[in-house]
């Protein structure tokens, strides 16, 4: 069964690793000693250049997470290339549609909230559980927890990247894989720059910087633990949540109404 991830000396891949949550992530497993980090991204230009600030033990990969034989092309040259993958990051996420969003919006969060996800899985699991274990990280978010009362199509698609990561790390146990969920509320990051004082997603508090994300995921490494909540609060919220729906739906909206009129 798997246990605590060993970050020194492994190999590491973080996609959407060229800015914010990723980055950080992609230097704090450094920091801890892994031996090299794939900084992965769709921008090349920006991998690469984040690869260079991190130093000679990280390199780039740009391909789209959403893309399945793109996915497994890179995890092939990855492991043929640089060396078996120890722990995937599978981390890019977007802000796509307002309220319903339109199709192109459900379409797009999809694909790189829930499929990138199937996608990872597919590329390196089989290979982890050929050598005996490893670990893949899916980044959520409270809203996959919880909602994000401004946009459907995010919310909709973190809640199946939480309950696909319960189902992978249900299933691969057994082959010594550790899965985890990173689900944090409110960060600083280029997704939520422009995020009005009304937007919903600071109804959790003040946000976090990425680098305080990321030491969250280094003790859930440490520690073996599924859930990763830098904002611990989103526990009490998800409890409340579960506990009496009603009520916690009463008060969600409640909130919106508070959101709607600081807007008018």
């Amino acid at each position: 069964m798997p246990g605590p991830f060993s970050t020194p000396g492994s190999t590491a891949v973080v996609t959407g690793g060229a800015g914010g949550i990723g980055r950080a992530i992609a230097g704090r497993l450094l920091a801890d000693g892994a031996a090299h980090v794939v900084v992965a991204d769709l921008d090349a230009g920006r991998a690469e250049a984040a690869a260079a600030e991190l130093g000679d033990r990280a390199t780039a990969e740009a391909f789209d997470v959403a893309d399945e034989r793109a996915v497994a092309e890179a995890a092939a040259r990855i492991e043929a290339e640089v060396a078996p993958i120890d722990l995937w990051c599978s981390n890019a996420g977007v802000a796509a549609g307002a309220g319903l969003g339109d199709d192109r919006d459900w379409e797009l969060s999809w694909r790189v909230h829930v499929m990138a996800h199937v996608y990872a899985a597919r590329a390196v699991l089989p290979r982890m559980a050929a050598r005996g274990g490893g670990h893949l990280m899916v980044t959520a978010s409270a809203a996959g927890l919880l909602t994000n009362l401004d946009t459907a199509p995010y919310t909709v698609t973190k809640h199946g990247a939480v309950a696909l990561a319960e189902w992978l790390s249900i299933r691969h146990a057994e082959e010594g894989i550790a899965v985890s969920c990173l689900c944090p509320q409110g960060v600083n990051t280029a997704m939520t720059a422009g995020d009005p004082e009304a937007a919903s997603t600071r109804l959790g508090g003040a946000y976090l910087e990425p680098a305080e994300v990321a030491d969250s995921v280094a003790a859930a490494l440490r520690d073996g633990s599924f859930l990763i909540l830098p904002h611990p609060e989103a526990a009490v919220f998800e409890q409340r949540r579960a506990t009496d729906r009603d009520r916690w739906l009463a008060g969600m909206r409640r909130a919106w109404a508070r959101l709607s009129a600081a807007r008018s």
